[in-house]
Formats: C-alpha cells, sequence, structure tokens
C-alpha cells in the first residue's frame, strides 16, 4: 500500500494551502491521524475572557452598529445599536432572520432598504464563492450559496465564481427609509493566531457613519432609547 504521510508533512500542506482550522483537521483526519484543534462554544467558561473582551469591543462601537458572526453570517452576538438601527429600517418590525446574508438576501428583511443592494450582495456572494473554494467540505455554505441564488431578481453571473475579482476594499452600505439615508462602512476584526475553531471563525463587524448625517442620527436612536428606558425604570 501507499506510505502515509507524516503528520509534519499534512500541517506544512495545510500552512501551505491557509487551511482553516476546521479544514485542517478535516485533513489530519484524512490522512489516518486525530483531529488537532478543539471546537469550543463561544459561551464555554474556556473563552470566557474572550466573551468578556468580545462585550468591550460592541459596548466601544456605540452608538454606532456592531456584530459577531459565525463563518455562515450567523448573528451570534450584537450590540444595542444594531437592534436601534434594524428597527427602524424594519419600520418596527423584528426581523425574521438572525443571518447577515438572509437580512441582505430576503426582499422581506433589510434588502428592501438596502439602496446599494446589488452591490452590496455582490459582494457577500463573491465571499461566499471564495469561501466554498477555501473549505469545500463545507456543505452548510454551499446550501447557503443556493438559497441566496435563489431569492429574487439575483443576477444569474452570481452562480459561477468571478476568478480574480477581488472584493471591495472599502465597501459603503447605504440604507434609506422615510427619507432618512444612512451610509456606513465596516471593518472586520478577526482574531490573530487562533487555536480553537470557534475563534478561527468568530469575525467582528463594527460599522462606522460615512457622513456626519449618519452620524447624527445614531447618535439621536441613542438617546431617545435611553430615554425610553428611564421613564420604563422610573
Amino acid at each position: 500500500g501507499k506510505a502515509q504521510p507524516s503528520r509534519e508533512m499534512v500541517a506544512r500542506l495545510a500552512d501551505t494551502l491557509e487551511m482553516p482550522l476546521r479544514e485542517r483537521n478535516a485533513l489530519l483526519v484524512a490522512a489516518g491521524y486525530a483531529a488537532q484543534y478543539p471546537e469550543t462554544a463561544l459561551t464555554a467558561p474556556e473563552l470566557a475572557r474572550i466573551h468578556r473582551a468580545i462585550d468591550f469591543i460592541l459596548a466601544q462601537q456605540e452608538p454606532y452598529p456592531a456584530f459577531v458572526l459565525d463563518r455562515h453570517w450567523n448573528i451570534l452576538m450584537a450590540n444595542r445599536a444594531a437592534q436601534r438601527v434594524n428597527h427602524f429600517l424594519l419600520g418596527g418590525r423584528a426581523s425574521p432572520h438572525a443571518n447577515m446574508l438572509r437580512h441582505v438576501f430576503d426582499p422581506d428583511d433589510l434588502r428592501a432598504a438596502l439602496s446599494n443592494w446589488e452591490e452590496v450582495a455582490g459582494d457577500l456572494i463573491r465571499h461566499l464563492h471564495n469561501e466554498i473554494a477555501a473549505a469545500p467540505t463545507d456543505a452548510t455554505a454551499r446550501a447557503l450559496l443556493d438559497e441566496a441564488l435563489a431569492y429574487p431578481d439575483v443576477p444569474q453571473r452570481w452562480r459561477t465564481r468571478e476568478l480574480g475579482t477581488a472584493p471591495s476594499p472599502l465597501l459603503t452600505t447605504v440604507f434609506c427609509r422615510k427619507e432618512q439615508e444612512l451610509r456606513f462602512f465596516s471593518s472586520i476584526t478577526t482574531f490573530a493566531t487562533p487555536r480553537d475553531i470557534t475563534l478561527d471563525e468568530l469575525r467582528i463587524e463594527c460599522c462606522f457613519p460615512v457622513d456626519d448625517a449618519t452620524a447624527a442620527f445614531c447618535r439621536e436612536l441613542k438617546e431617545k432609547d435611553t430615554d425610553e428606558i428611564s421613564m420604563t425604570s422610573s
């Protein structure tokens, strides 16, 4: 039979391909070795310090939105500002989803208020195609792609991956409701040299106002929120 590759050789291959920790585990198992990296729930005691650090980041982002996402764009945590902005954009309704991709693609969700929908959705699709290429065993990501492409008025060209097309380095997301326009750009924070799959796949997205009008509106929403809380507690 064929000689089994050494564990070091498998690790070197994974490093060369810059594989995510989940895929590294799959490669190790396929090569006949035990998985190396644990996957710990964010709420587990072992990640208490990380959870506390994330809480600080979300709180510091006020009065602007911030979210914690996993690899499938599920929203694991969000600050109060994110809830306030979503509440305004949805006309007081609760979102039917807790997933960023569904927020953007579902016409009954934030898509209706997203002025530059095709630009934002196209950027998400590029990221999703790239993640599937990097993690071919991820059946959930493939199912998410199929679901996104099945929503109404999705361009046919999004069904295939655009090779050589890099996502925009700075994407502005523009919302509009009742003549109130909100413009944000985002920064993504990830954990350096993670040794746990959960941390490897976590992304903290912080939204920043592009203009003074957006900043002022976010401050107004927070002031109203604070007033309502004070009235409730008094």
